[in-house]
């Protein structure tokens, strides 16, 4: 079965806060979606954009969870007044999410174990020696 696209979806927003300290809006998104299983982050910013007159990558949602039963889902919304605010007071996940910042890049879970107790053996400067990796071939 295919979810049906087009079907309507009304927002609400309440607890709405223009919060001057973090430069930004910031308020519950209550969203009603019948005959639909949901509806994706970047569907809700756009619309959230139009509504508040913004640019949709200054929109920023999250926490958005469906009731049980459908039809309903809740979540939070910030609405950051520019760029730099948002980049300085977003956590860095979030910032990552929207492309914002690059992801680091991430290295093996058991390289990372194995490098991790290799430095519990010893302690003060030689630990930093510890945790680079071993040298290959050599004596």
């Amino acid at each position: 079965m295919q979810a049906d696209t087009a079907a309507p979806v009304t927002i609400r927003t309440r607890k709405f806060i223009t919060n001057r300290l973090l430069a930004r809006r910031q308020f519950i998104v209550d969203v009603l979606h019948p005959n639909r299983p949901n509806v994706s982050k970047a569907e809700l910013s756009e619309r959230l954009a139009a509504i508040y007159k913004t640019d949709k990558e200054r929109v920023v949602t999250f926490g958005l969870k469906t009731i049980f039963g459908g039809g309903r889902s809740t979540g939070f919304g910030l609405i950051y007044d520019d760029e730099a605010s948002q980049k300085k007071f977003e956590p860095k996940h979030r910032l990552i999410r929207s492309g914002l910042m690059q992801a680091p890049p991430k290295t093996n879970r058991k390289l990372r174990k194995e490098r991790k107790n290799r430095a519990k053996k010893f302690r003060g400067t030689k630990k930093a020696k510890a945790a680079e990796p071993p040298k290959k071939g050599g004596k």
